[in-house]
């Protein structure tokens, strides 16, 4: 595949990796920071988004959004490679 089809490929998880980054300076700024998982939930969905492109990127971001609880453990929680 050449760098430039490889760039069309990804440019669907780059509208998503903008919007963790609206995310970021607009309500995310307004909280303060206390995620109980590392990396952050803002970032997993980044390093998911790169990873796993835009589809499961954002199940995947979805779905810690949702283990991110009153309940849950937290701790080291790190984007799985495919």
């Amino acid at each position: 595949m050449s760098a430039v089809a490889g760039r069309v490929m990804r440019a669907p998880s780059y509208l998503g990796i903008g919007l963790v980054w609206l995310y970021r300076v607009t309500f995310g700024a307004l909280f303060p920071t206390t995620c109980k998982y590392h990396p952050s939930c803002s970032e997993y969905a980044i390093q998911a988004l790169q990873t796993h492109g835009l589809v499961r990127g954002s199940a995947m971001a979805g779905w810690r959004l949702l283990r991110c609880n009153p309940w849950s453990r937290g701790g080291h929680d790190p984007v799985r490679p495919r």
